[in-house]
């Protein structure tokens, strides 16, 4: 018997496609990517483009529902932009680089492809994350179609080994861990998250896992897969071991001793027992856990990142007993972490003088708002593709039933404010694409839990069996 809340969201799935198909962006005649937001009463900006990383939701989506031209023309177009010349101030920027957005522009009549790496964004922040979603994507969309013909292009093996070098040069570094600046993901203004952080290692690993299904069987694809192999087992290790944090790890670093010298030191990165945050002593369930969102010397980002966090899950970064952990922990800090809307980017928001000194004063972050511990719809996919890994999914379904009492009515803002999220965000755009995308993917993942396999990685046990032995 259908019933009145049947029809109603009937009707909100109904209204998001379609606010979904206004959103395609043409060129020359074929859909070619998304616009960000199609808010009909502020000025577009740059949410008239289209993002490599906002797209990500929605390109699975259509996959997922048989629209697989729109990838295909996605991924071809954007590979083609990445040879395009990237200038700041007569310096040029690495050649594996992808836009973090381009849009359709028009000259004499003929239309072309405009793209933005970063050097017209605010604040001029490099998409460090693009080029990782768009091998995952790629993956996505071979798995999809099995055209391992296009990934097996000699334009596309170049991109693949251009980005490869990029990510796995060598640097003034000591860590298997990707080196970044400050907003060089979905944070992408200024809240201390340079480094080393959470969000980027885990798209870096769940990237490397994709490249290994696409390189070419030629001599420089084997060659390749061997360097990515090795970095695969060290990244493995080095996110379980060092950035794993629950209630007994809690009690290690409080005990820590600082200034150790030499291969027997225990504080290998010279943590001190007085950064912990009071908060934390008082939040951190007996049982339950999650990974750090950053590490460096003398430095431990004790914030949850949710991106990072669930990306770990998807791509079995985490092992099967953190996934659990960490779904442990939302669980049982629903309040903080979901709220009135799901789901926070970050938890805690930082306030009074740590604000300033972290985000420079950006009246745009501030505490519990925006990337400073906002509500951002769009993770709702990334949650219920988690819980769905994890066998959890009913903790999809509390989430997605609060999102759906709102976001039709709130005309699908960007993200929402306050410390539970019940206010729309003060800056948000309406119909944002990915807010829409995130609420239809994760109702498809939750009725369809098979099409996880798009995107998620299961255990590499050739990684596990080599990091166990290490873990004496």
């Amino acid at each position: 018997m259908t019933t009145q809340g049947d029809i109603l969201q009937d009707h909100i799935i109904a209204e998001a496609w379609k606010a979904l198909e206004d959103s395609v962006i043409y060129y020359d005649g074929r859909p070619v990517g998304t616009v960000a937001a199609r808010d009909p009463d502020v000025e577009p900006l740059n949410y008239n483009q289209c993002f490599v990383r906002d797209f990500v939701s929605c390109a699975l989506l259509f996959l997922l529902n048989g629209k697989t031209e729109i990838v295909r023309n996605f991924l071809i177009e954007t590979l083609a932009l990445q040879d395009e010349t990237k200038q700041m101030d007569y310096f040029n920027a690495g050649q594996g680089l992808m836009p973090a957005s381009f849009k359709v522009a028009t000259s004499y009549g003929e239309q072309f492809l405009t793209a933005d790496f970063g050097e017209h964004a605010i604040a001029r922040v490099t998409p460090v994350d693009s080029s990782l979603w768009w091998i995952i994507l790629l993956r996505a969309y071979v798995k999809t179609t099995g055209d391992i013909a296009l990934a097996h292009q000699p334009e596309f093996q170049k991109g693949l080994i251009h980005i490869l070098k990029l990510c796995l040069a060598d640097r003034f570094d000591m860590f298997p861990t990707m080196l970044v600046p400050d907003g060089a993901f979905m944070i992408d203004r200024r809240m201390g998250v340079y480094g080393h952080p959470l969000e980027i290692q885990a798209l870096f690993y769940g990237a490397l896992r994709a490249v290994r299904e696409l390189l070419a069987p030629d001599r420089q694809g084997e060659i390749y897969s061997l360097v990515v192999d090795q970095r695969l087992r060290t990244l493995n290790f080095h996110i379980r071991t060092y950035y794993w944090l629950d209630i007994k790890r809690l009690n290690e670093i409080y005990r820590y001793q600082g200034e150790e010298f030499g291969d027997k030191a225990v504080n290998k990165f010279n943590i001190y027992p007085d950064s912990i945050p009071y908060w934390l002593t008082e939040w951190m369930p007996e049982t339950g856990g999650y990974l750090a969102g950053n590490l460096g010397p003398a430095r431990m980002d004790f914030r949850f990142f949710t991106v990072g966090n669930l990306m770990a899950i998807i791509c079995s970064l985490s092992s099967p007993q953190e996934s659990q952990w960490i779904m442990d922990l939302i669980e049982q800090r629903w309040d903080d972490l979901v709220g009135n809307m799901p789901m926070k980017i970050c938890f805690p928001a930082v306030e009074g003088l740590e604000w300033k000194i972290l985000t420079g004063c950006d009246p745009k972050n501030v505490p519990w708002s925006y990337h400073n511990g906002g509500n951002w719809p769009v993770l709702l996919w990334l949650l219920a593709a988690a819980a769905q890994k994890t066998g959890r999914p009913h903790i999809a379904r509390n989430a997605i039933a609060l999102a759906e009492k709102r976001l039709s009515q709130d005309q699908w803002p960007e993200y929402y404010d306050g410390k539970n999220g019940r206010l729309v965000g003060k800056q948000a755009r309406k119909y944002q694409t990915w807010t829409i995308s995130g609420l239809l993917l994760a109702k498809h993942l939750m009725s369809h839990p098979g099409d996880l396999g798009l995107f998620d990685f299961d255990e590499d046990l050739e990684t596990i069996d080599w990091t166990s032995s290490h873990l004496v």
